[in-house]
C-alpha cells in the first residue's frame, strides 16, 4: 500500500495533534510550548507562513511533519514530525523528510534547521543521511529536550 504526502488541512488538526502527543509521550513528555503548537496549528504554523503535510495510506492519516517559519527569512524549521507507533519502521518518516526537501527547493527556501536530542540515534542518523549538519545550539533553545540543532542547505 502507498503512501500519499498531501497538505495540510483544518479537518486533520485532531490528528496532527494525537500523532504528535503520542510520540512526545513515549519518547519524552509534552512540553507548554508544544501544547501550544500542537493546539493551535493554524495560529503557530499556518498563518505565520509553515506547512504542515501528512503521509496517508488507505485513505488514513499515518503520519505527519511542519515545516515551521523561523524569525530569519528562508529558514523554515522542520519539526512536529510523527509517524502511528504500527507504522513506524516502514520509512514513512524518510517520505515526509524527503518531501520537505523536495518542497523547500521547489518553495527556494535557503535552508530547513531542525532541534532533536541525541537519544534519538536513529533520528539523528536519519538527518545525517539527508545531509543535515550539526550546529550549535542556541541558549535560548525553545525545546528542553533539545541538545542538538541540525541544518541542511538548500
Amino acid at each position: 500500500m502507498g503512501i500519499k504526502i498531501i497538505d495540510f488541512n483544518t479537518k486533520y488538526t485532531q490528528q496532527f495533534y494525537d500523532l504528535n502527543i503520542e510520540w512526545l509521550r513515549t519518547f519524552f513528555y509534552v512540553e507548554d510550548y508544544d501544547e501550544e503548537v500542537l493546539s493551535k496549528p493554524n495560529q503557530y504554523i499556518i498563518d505565520k507562513g509553515g506547512f504542515i503535510f501528512f503521509a496517508v495510506k488507505a485513505e488514513h492519516i499515518v503520519g505527519t511533519v511542519a515545516l515551521m517559519p523561523t524569525a530569519t527569512s528562508g529558514i523554515l524549521e522542520l519539526t512536529k514530525m510523527a509517524v502511528l507507533p504500527n507504522e513506524r519502521g516502514q520509512k514513512i518518516g524518510q517520505q515526509l523528510l524527503q518531501h520537505c526537501i523536495d518542497f523547500g527547493k521547489t518553495q527556494q527556501f535557503n535552508s530547513l534547521i531542525l532541534y532533536s536530542s541525541r537519544k534519538l540515534e536513529n533520528a539523528i542518523y536519519l538527518y545525517r543521511k539527508y545531509g543535515f549538519k550539526e550546529i550549535p545550539v542556541e541558549a535560548q533553545s525553545p525545546y528542553e529536550r533539545c541538545d542538538i540543532k541540525m541544518i541542511l542547505n538548500l
